[in-house]
């Protein structure tokens, strides 16, 4: 009897991100490992002309500039300050769970683009 050992292929799990009470975009560890925000200085939004409610997360920014949102870490985590992104945006985090499911788009003019697919949960009660 031969054993064949599975792989542990963590980029198989789901890529999500979370928006905190704070209005803080929190990345999984899975999801920090995949966009490689260690790598990452910056990270940009954007809305597709097309389709209104459709929002993209864009992670191939090198560098700080005016339409960029500076990645930052505490600890193991991972997070972006978008507040003013999604209270902009009319997205109530303070009563309600937003959870993004990302899911990789062609890239768009060499960028690396996800596309973020928007779940809403009640926030539990204290």
């Amino acid at each position: 009897m031969a054993l064949v050992l599975y792989e542990n292929n963590e980029s198989s799990g789901r890529l999500k991100c979370t928006i905190q009470q704070t209005g803080r975009l929190g990345f999984t560890d899975v999801t920090a490992k995949q966009l490689r925000l260690h790598e990452v200085d910056a990270v940009q939004f954007a809305r597709d002309d097309q389709e209104k409610d459709a929002l993209y997360l864009i992670n191939d920014v090198s560098k700080s500039g005016p339409n960029a949102f500076k990645v930052c870490k505490a600890g193991m985590y991972y997070y972006v300050n978008t507040k003013h992104l999604f209270e902009e945006l009319g997205l109530d985090f303070e009563s309600n769970t937003i959870i993004f499911d990302l899911k990789r788009e062609p890239k768009y003019k060499e960028m690396e683009v996800y596309k973020m697919i928007k779940r809403v949960l009640p926030r539990k009660k204290k």
